[in-house]
């Protein structure tokens, strides 16, 4: 059993940097592939970046590559996601996931924290 909580989100302008941290419960965290998505109103959940049990796996959404990094610190259990020039369409709420791959879909994860609230203006 895992639990998340995200923190870091907030309202910015379009060009400035956030950083997501989610944090998780329990002792398995590094056996864990970490993944964020995020969700805009009336939208589906899309896929931003998910990272492997170790660090040494990292897979990214076209719309974010080069913009975002995706980190992990398994001592801390926490992972976080470096978001650099922010545009108005990044805006939505995004979630962190655990799950047993690096997988792109979020059917695949099975723990889910409650989501943190990022607002870019433009």
């Amino acid at each position: 059993q895992v639990q998340l909580v995200e923190s870091g989100g907030g309202l910015v302008q379009a060009g400035d940097s956030l950083r997501l941290s989610c944090t998780a419960s329990g002792r398995t965290f590094d056996t864990y592939a970490m993944g964020w998505f995020r969700q805009a109103p009336g939208k589906e959940r899309d896929f931003v970046a998910a990272i492997g049990w170790s660090g040494g796996t990292t897979n990214y959404a076209e719309s974010v590559k080069g913009r975002f990094t995706i980190s992990r610190g398994n001592a801390r259990n926490t992972v976080w996601l470096q978001m650099n020039s922010l545009k108005p369409e990044d805006t939505a709420v995004y979630y962190c996931a655990a799950g047993q791959t690096v997988a792109t879909t979020w059917r695949l994860y099975g723990y889910w924290g409650q989501g943190t609230q990022v607002t870019v203006s433009s």
